[in-house]
């Protein structure tokens, strides 16, 4: 016959007694709890750190994505099939940031497995890195209609959850595919041709803008200038203390 509740916790109480007592013989008279992160509050914003210790944790990529939710936060949620989230590895030092999902992308729900995507294995592949090693996003998380450029009121509704992803993933690395990630992510307007191959940071994080591989399949003289990108970004990783 199983034990009543009472009885469970009446032998608990007495073991814990008992190795209580033990540690008191033995001249341990307090006991130190770890401090797990787990324990903070989440972050709204950036966390304020001194001597290591944050006063909030970033969110967990499930934590964000329980968050997204059915997202109806703009209208890109009515021609949607799939929230495109993002995928890889959650603890990549390397973090590809596109525009939006395209066709295949909202088909799937997977970012970059069309055309374009296809494109971008190959650069990683040349780079001696796979999907599972980098971690890929985009700044929005659903099919803009034909694929157009997303507006800005559409960036600016899932903004949010691409900076909370990032924080999350603590990469090295970011590179930005295309205009729109470069832009966004810092917060300027100048064409990407000027900002390729410039490092940048965002949020203390070493940040390569480069050209989205779908202009590539449109302007194949680009590849010469990605390789060149990828390689500044190879180097970088390479880095045992990279800035």
């Amino acid at each position: 016959m199983p034990q009543s509740f009472e009885q469970t916790m009446h032998e608990m109480l007495s073991q814990t007694r008992a190795v209580l007592t033990e540690l008191h013989s033995l001249g341990v008279n307090e006991l130190y709890l770890e401090d797990h992160g787990d324990v903070l509050p989440l972050c709204h914003e950036q966390p304020q750190c001194q001597t290591g210790r944050c006063d909030c944790r970033p969110p967990s990529l499930e934590e964000i994505r329980q968050e997204l939710g059915d997202c109806q936060r703009c209208g890109l949620a009515q021609g949607r099939k799939s929230i495109v989230f993002g995928s890889g590895n959650p603890h990549a030092e390397l973090v590809f940031v596109g525009e939006g999902p395209g066709r295949d992308e909202d088909e799937q729900g997977v970012p970059f497995v069309g055309e374009a995507g296809r494109l971008l294995e190959r650069i990683l592949f040349a780079m001696g890195l796979d999907r599972e090693q980098v971690y890929i996003c985009n700044v929005v998380k659903c099919r803009p209609p034909q694929n157009r450029n997303p507006q800005p009121d559409e960036i600016a509704a899932c903004e949010p959850f691409l900076k909370q992803q990032l924080a999350s993933l603590k990469p090295r690395v970011i590179v930005a595919l295309g205009k729109f990630a470069a832009q966004t992510l810092l917060q300027q307007q100048t064409p990407i041709s000027r900002l390729r191959g410039n490092w940048a940071a965002y949020q203390g994080i070493a940040l390569m803008p480069t050209y989205h591989p779908a202009y590539l399949l449109r302007n194949p003289a680009g590849k010469r200038d990605v390789w060149e990108d990828m390689k500044a970004v190879m180097s970088r990783l390479a880095q045992e203390d990279s800035p």
